[in-house]
């Protein structure tokens, strides 16, 4: 993190998760004057409280759908990063309204209150899911998009910027995929897949911080950061974990989930036309045009059809040697490897 942060309160909503936990502890350690954390799960506050032990960080226990708790933990707050959200697909698609609820009205509450209280900067963490979404979860997410980008449409004089941040799978968060295929092997069990065919962004939780911070200091109203990204088959990450292992576990196919996508897109055709590519990142301006319906029937974007869809199933697709090399990049990996006897793999 940026010394630009010294001194400065940041709210982090959904704090709680893997992401709270990695910003909050990179944040400390840059000498900021207090972390927020707005979640309300007051166990798993608690358990970060031990866990990281500094008095900067202070815990607020609130849900983002009622505003009045958001506004509460908003007082005085220079920059949020916004990650609360409900994130299990099969779940959404069972209970959308709650996936509305949070993902879209909350981080409308998330928004709002951000503008009431003066915050210099939001920056609002999206998912691949949201782009062509067929899930109830993406569809929310790409709804919480346009929630934050009709902040600055809205309000252009706006003294706070409201931004997004889109990546794929994040490696070793919670809920993700490789602690599940760890576990599987630790019990004797085989690893499950839903279709080994399946391609995924792979992005490390270092990453994903990374990438939040760069919005943080590159942002301008509505924009949306992608990160670059590699891909790999979900069959080809089980291969790789069996291997790093040496287990003698096998995979087993177990069908698609409700609403899994074969592949994921990071940005659409249409969002490239109009993105900047800064080295290792795209910057995609929100479409600014305003309701002057003429525009679009006059002047319309004549080189979208030039682009293509950023997508896992079409960017460079690691070996399965790279997918090995890339989870042994994890800690977490690294240590359960240690715990299994297999030192040298861990440092290979």
């Amino acid at each position: 993190m940026s010394a630009s942060y010294e001194g400065k309160r940041i709210l982090v909503t959904g704090g709680t998760g893997s992401f709270g936990h990695a910003v909050a502890e990179k944040l400390l350690a840059r000498g900021v004057e207090q972390v927020r954390i707005l979640s309300r799960d007051e166990a798993k506050q608690d358990l970060m409280r031990h866990e990281i032990a500094d008095k900067r960080l202070r815990f607020y226990v609130g849900d983002i759908r009622d505003f009045q708790s958001v506004e509460r933990a908003m007082r005085g707050i220079d920059f949020v990063f916004h990650a609360a959200a409900l994130k299990q697909v099969p779940s959404c698609e069972f209970f959308p309204m709650e996936a509305v609820k949070t993902n879209v009205v909350g981080s409308e509450n998330v928004v709002r209150a951000a503008d009431h209280a003066g915050v210099k900067s939001v920056v609002c963490l999206s998912t691949d899911k949201a782009v062509y979404p067929v899930n109830a979860m993406g569809m929310s997410k790409a709804m919480m998009e346009k929630v934050a980008q009709s902040h600055g449409l809205n309000n252009p004089d706006a003294v706070t910027t409201v931004s997004c941040v889109r990546y794929g799978n994040v490696m070793y968060s919670r809920g993700s995929v490789i602690p599940l295929f760890i576990r599987q092997l630790k019990t004797g069990n085989n690893l499950t897949v839903t279709n080994p065919d399946m391609t995924r962004f792979m992005m490390s939780l270092a990453d994903s911080v990374d990438l939040v911070e760069y919005a943080f200091h590159n942002a301008q109203q509505g924009d949306l950061f992608i990160r670059k990204a590699r891909a790999c088959t979900v069959g080809d990450l089980a291969t790789a974990v069996i291997s790093l292992f040496q287990s003698s576990a096998k995979v087993e196919v177990i069908g698609t989930r409700h609403a899994e996508k074969r592949s994921e897109a990071l940005a659409s055709r249409e969002e490239l036309s109009r993105a900047q590519d800064m080295g290792d990142y795209f910057r995609i301006q929100a479409d600014n045009r305003d309701l002057n319906y003429s525009l679009y029937v006059e002047q319309g974007n004549v080189g979208q059809v030039q682009y293509s869809d950023y997508d896992s199933h079409t960017v460079d697709r690691m070996t399965l040697a790279e997918v090995e090399d890339l989870l042994l990049t994890l800690p977490e990996v690294r240590a359960e490897l240690r715990m299994a006897g297999l030192a040298a793999m861990s440092t290979r």
